[in-house]
């Protein structure tokens, strides 16, 4: 009882009894070489508050209301900087670092204006950065960053539980991450292996300063990419004194340490540890899997001194995925546990990070590990105690251990960036899996392991003209393994790539980008053996290869909104073609579970093309908001060398986004995102009934003679998400409510299913009917298995 007067009583006080002791404090280092800024403006927009930076860079803002503020920094010979929705408390000081870029004129007494929204010489187009305000408050993102970016132009994902991120067109397993300036795998929980995805994020939010996400222009030290980078920026722990954010939600609760490790406090760092309550919430709805996940990640930064800093970071996860039994009795949940298999998985990825600078440049050093475990296993009719009931028992193993040194150097109107890197992979997997096909039933039951070495070489240079309004940035690299000899080459694999931006006013610019790109093969391609331990696929693949060209105007109609057009086009060749099925991969589509571990070669070809259209208004006067549209075909060739509709072909993709803020720290978001069905191949209903193959197989098997000529329905989702926040003294409290699809909307999923008696109330009974006109097969019928879940999430975030 006592608790709940506490909580009433917190939700009652009013914010002015309570002091106003907000700071905003920072560095100002010069982009390249890292020395201090000193007596540059500071100034806080919209007030009348301003400061100026000290000798060593230095600068603070003391007795600031509890709230966001955008900032604003100046220099002479230097092109200001801006920074927007800085979330200021009473708890902690909001720490903005700054790194300002030279002006190559280097012209005494003027200031350089730089576009009020990011873009680099590398990419000066398909380049967006996320904030972190836009994430946490996003509507039925849920913190989670895969979510937040599908309100972005040309990105889409599958209909279902799931943060599979369809960019362009391109497959999921054809995007890259990178956590300060480490590769990482995967960002998502339960990921499928080869396919990437899974249904809940993996990156702690309150480690994130802001994402930088490159749709297409990836500049050349981001290798093994077809579709996107992403590029997240972690904050440093705060260096005054321990701190910590503590979480608790219907979805996961978890706690965050930050602080100083040493009296210097030129050491600090971040930690943090997640348990997932989602099962719990599964169970509670009837959803008949329960995801179990935990993770851990931390970030230690040393600052040795003023020209050289060691960065260590970790990220990993322990997830279980389980079948809840009990969640039986509609035949939409007997057919997902009919064909659900239990999938514990864990990973990590481990990475330290050199920088030393120079008065003209600085380089860069990597290196990381990461590990990836997956396992999968499914018994016929969940039956575990019956010893020959096992259809599937998979288990795989990938590790990387990679090195990348990088150096980047400025002189004149020129920047150049070089490098080399190299990776030693190891790849194992033990795989048991029952199949039919149509030349008939195939046990497979295999052992595969092979070391992988994988090396690379990258440059870039870039040049502004006619007084800045013309940059131009060339780039190349080359890729090569020891796969096999088709592989090692690295001339085989030279990708080239050229930027161009060019104002054509203050607010218009005209920018450009065309390169060829490659990406190797997944590992369960590369790794499939037979039954007598050949190693299948090795001479048959090779890189995927990827020419694009993207072209658009932007409009930046003020410091806070701006208006995007981008056309792009992407031609594929060398694209893994899966020979069992006669099935191009991008057609498979994606699941839970394992993608590509069957024989395949590098035969087949594809397309993608389309119109994006953004308009983007950062948070001003109350109001925010984002409007996207999307125009995209997604074409793959099939068995016939004919271009079809492939899996991730969504025709048309609209989201609209809007947020107000309210007095007294109340705060309101809508989001709501159209798309088109996604194409799906029907079923082969004549020889998915035959008695001997249903039995074997449990499932409806796909007719690819007719691959992806139907499509699911539209989906309609509305999300809303409510926010109110509490500034006290010495600590802060948030308290939010998240809605996913808030109407309930429903996706068809269509499903073969053996036609049984139901009961009254239209649930299964019984066993499974032989067709009167046929003994030899089952009675079968299509069931929509589409659904139309809410997901409430609600949840209190304290600050200390």
């Amino acid at each position: 009882m006592k608790n709940k007067y506490l909580l009433f009583l917190l939700l009652i006080v009013p914010n002015f009894l309570f002091a106003q002791t907000g700071v905003i404090k920072g560095q100002i280092l010069d982009l390249i070489s890292n020395e201090p800024i000193g007596f540059a403006t500071v100034q806080l927009l919209g007030t009348t508050q301003g400061t100026n930076s000290d000798e060593s860079g230095n600068y603070e803002f003391t007795g600031l209301e509890p709230k966001l503020y955008n900032l604003k920094i100046t220099f002479v010979g230097y092109k200001d900087e801006s920074f927007y929705e800085i979330q200021v408390t009473n708890s902690k000081p909001a720490v903005v670092n700054a790194r300002l870029e030279q002006n190559s004129k280097a012209i005494e007494g003027v200031v350089v204006k730089a576009s009020p929204f990011k873009k680099t010489e590398e990419s000066p187009l398909s380049l967006r950065t996320i904030g972190i305000a836009e994430i946490q408050r996003n509507p039925g993102g849920n913190r989670d960053i895969s979510k937040v970016v599908q309100n972005l132009p040309g990105v889409t994902s599958t209909a279902s539980f799931r943060n599979d991120l369809i960019i362009r067109g391109g497959a999921p397993n054809e995007n890259r991450f990178y956590l300060d300036e480490v590769e990482v795998p995967n960002i998502n929980h339960f990921a499928t292996q080869g396919a990437s995805g899974g249904p809940v994020g993996l990156i702690n939010v309150d480690f994130i300063r802001e994402v930088d996400f490159f749709s297409g222009a990836f500049p050349s030290n981001r290798g093994n990419t077809l579709s996107s980078v992403f590029a997240f920026q972690q904050k440093d722990g705060r260096d005054d004194k321990l701190g910590f954010t503590a979480t608790v939600g219907t979805s996961d609760y978890f706690l965050t340490l930050e602080g100083p490790l040493n009296k210097k406090k030129n050491v600090t760092f971040l930690a943090s540890a997640r348990r997932s309550s989602l099962q719990l919430l599964f169970k509670a709805i009837g959803l008949p899997f329960l995801p179990t996940y935990n993770d851990a990640q931390f970030k230690v930064k040393w600052k040795i001194d003023q020209k050289n800093e060691l960065t260590f970071i970790g990220l990993g996860a322990i997830d279980q995925f389980t079948l809840n039994l009990d969640a039986n009795k509609t035949e939409a949940q007997q057919y997902l546990l009919n064909n659900l298999p239990v999938s514990p998985q864990w990973n990590y990825t481990q990475g330290f990070v050199y920088k030393h600078y120079r008065k003209e440049g600085y380089s860069t050093a990597v290196f990381s590990r990461n590990m990836l475990d997956n396992q999968a296993y499914k018994y016929a009719n969940n039956n575990e105690s019956d010893p020959n009931g096992k259809i599937l028992d998979y288990q795989s193993r990938e590790a990387e251990n990679k090195i990348r040194i990088e150096d980047t150097e400025r002189f004149g109107d020129y920047k150049l960036n070089i490098g080399v890197n190299y990776e030693f992979a190891k790849y194992s997997s033990r795989t048991f899996n029952k199949i039919n096909t149509p030349q008939g039933n195939i046990d497979v039951n295999f052992n595969s392991a092979f070391d992988l070495h994988k090396y690379g070489i990258f440059g870039q240079i870039s040049r502004k003209w006619l007084d800045e309004k013309l940059v131009v940035s060339a780039g190349v690299r080359a890729d090569g393994n020891s796969y096999s000899a088709r592989m090692s080459n690295l001339l085989e694999q030279f990708s080239p790539r050229l930027s161009l931006a060019y104002s054509i006013s203050p607010k218009l610019s005209f920018n450009m980008n065309t390169g060829i790109y490659y990406q190797l093969p997944t590992y369960t391609l590369m790794g499939f053996r037979d039954n007598n331990g050949i190693l299948v696929n090795k001479n048959n693949l090779t890189y995927i290869r990827n020419a694009q060209f993207v072209a658009g105007l932007e409009y930046n109609i003020s410091s806070f909104s701006k208006v995007t057009v981008e056309g792009y086009f992407k031609k594929y060749s060398n694209y893994p073609f899966l020979l069992r099925d006669s099935i191009c991969l991008a057609n498979l589509g994606g699941d839970f579970g394992v993608i590509g571990n069957e024989p395949a070669n590098s035969t087949a070809g594809g397309r993608t093309y389309g119109l994006e259209v953004l308009f983007q208004q950062r948070l001003f006067k109350g109001f925010y908001g984002i409007a996207a549209y999307t125009l995209g075909w997604s074409e793959f060739e099939d068995k016939n060398k004919k271009l079809v509709s492939s899996s991730w072909d969504a025709r048309h993709i609209l989201s609209l986004t809007l947020g107000k803020q309210f007095k007294r720290n109340w705060e309101v978001g809508l989001n709501f995102r159209y798309q088109s069905g996604l194409p799906y191949t029907p079923f082969d209903v004549a020889r998915s009934s035959q008695i001997s193959v249903w039995d074997r197989t449990g499932r409806g098997l796909k007719d690819f003679n007719l691959l992806n000529s139907e499509r699911n329905t539209a989906s309609k989702l509305l999300n809303l998400r409510v926010d109110k926040k509490w500034f006290f003294k010495k600590w802060n409290m948030t308290v939010y409510l998240d809605i996913q699809n808030l109407l309930g909307n429903k996706v068809s999923q269509f499903e073969l299913l053996l036609d049984r008696p139901l009961d009254a109330t239209g649930n299964p009974i019984g066993g499974a009917v032989t067709d009167p006109s046929d003994p030899t097969r089952y009675k079968t019928k299509i069931l929509d298995s589409g659904s139309g879940t809410r997901v409430p999430n609600l949840g209190i975030i304290i600050g200390i």
